[in-house]
């Protein structure tokens, strides 16, 4: 059983006040029973080991989470931190004063995206799109019927799509939104326990959102993001393979355009590799679709190197090293590190370098 009840090292510990915490229950419920640090300062290798040892997901899938939130939300490459929440640039930055800032997984349309499942849109929560919301568990909870299942959360995530679209005129669904199927799968592949079938019941879901569910029927934050006592994780690793079929799966179900809002200026639509017209092209269990995950991975450099050539050809190196071994056989293309694209804040190329 894991956590061992025995196992005094991994016991509960509610978030002390200066104890950071995000939008990811199951990371939250991990530093709850120090798994990863309590304070919500964590590293690569323990990222990677934590999702190994307590949800069984496979080292494939484990690096490349890691990855995608240290290179996605800009953790630091060169100390290997990332705040599993709110920007904490003075406890994970090499030199905060040459860096600028590094927001963590709370950093908008990175890690954390418009329609997630339980927390808002970064402009229609006033900039908050990590706490946790209760009309939207209680939607969640509803559309899905009892059991979070596949079928009940691709039903959902096409509701908080549609509820997007219409009250959120900066709504934005681009190419990392596929990381949200993801998580979503996470509900019914990676939380529930073997000691209650693998049944992803609202008793289980609940406990790891810290849900509270009130006499009238709507849902409070208990600030205890917990796994169930008595829970057992699953037995068969979780592989990038096993999450990319549920991405693609669940998205089939009810297709959706892939762009952004224009205000009253329609919907622009994104091209992007395995993303054409707005439309994901490729088919399950595909290696194009295993690669599009590789993409986002590789596709950015930390906004905090952007200035400097060599830190950022680090990043992608480091990015490369990690990533490359592990789905070289599915034929990714390979990250080039000889041009760089720097974004800007509108997201657009503003310029290239080749050496």
């Amino acid at each position: 059983m894991v956590p061992d009840p025995n196992d005094a090292a991994h016991q509960f510990v509610a978030p002390g006040p200066n104890d950071i915490r995000g939008p990811c229950p199951g990371l939250n419920a991990a530093a709850n029973r120090n798994f990863l640090a309590h304070d919500g300062i964590t590293t690569f290798n323990e990222l990677v080991d934590a999702q190994q040892n307590l949800y069984t997901v496979g080292y494939d899938l484990a690096t490349l989470l890691a990855l995608l939130g240290l290179t996605l939300t800009d953790g630091d490459v060169a100390t290997e931190k990332l705040s599993i929440g709110c920007d904490a640039t003075t406890r994970t930055s090499v030199i905060s004063t040459l860096t600028g800032q590094e927001p963590g997984l709370d950093g908008h349309n990175k890690f954390e995206a418009d329609t997630s499942l339980a927390r808002s849109d970064f402009f229609l929560g006033h900039g908050d799109n990590f706490s946790f919301n209760g009309t939207l568990f209680k939607a969640m909870t509803d559309t899905t019927g009892g059991p979070y299942n596949r079928d009940g959360l691709a039903k959902y995530r096409y509701e908080r799509y549609k509820q997007s679209l219409q009250d959120n005129p900066n709504c934005y669904f681009g190419p990392l939104s596929l990381l949200l199927f993801g998580a979503s799968s996470f509900l019914y592949e990676l939380m529930p326990s073997g000691t209650n079938g693998y049944a992803p019941d609202e008793a289980t879901i609940s406990s790891f959102f810290g849900a509270k569910k009130q006499a009238d029927g709507s849902y409070k934050f208990n600030n205890i993001e917990k796994i169930p006592d008595n829970w057992n994780n699953r037995a068969k690793p979780c592989t990038n393979e096993d999450v990319t079929a549920e991405i693609l799966v669940q998205y089939l179900e009810y297709p959706v355009l892939f762009g952004g809002a224009a205000g009253n200026e329609g919907f622009d639509l994104i091209n992007s590799g395995s993303i054409q017209n707005g439309t994901l092209i490729a088919a399950p269990n595909s290696s194009a679709a295993s690669c599009l995950l590789y993409q986002l991975a590789t596709q950015s450099v930390p906004s905090y190197l952007n200035g400097v050539i060599s830190p950022a050809l680090a990043a992608l190196d480091f990015v490369s090293s990690k990533l490359g071994p592990t789905l070289k056989n599915l034929g990714c293309p390979q990250p080039l590190t000889k041009w760089l694209f720097f974004q800007g804040s509108s997201g657009r190329s503003l310029a290239s370098n080749r050496d």
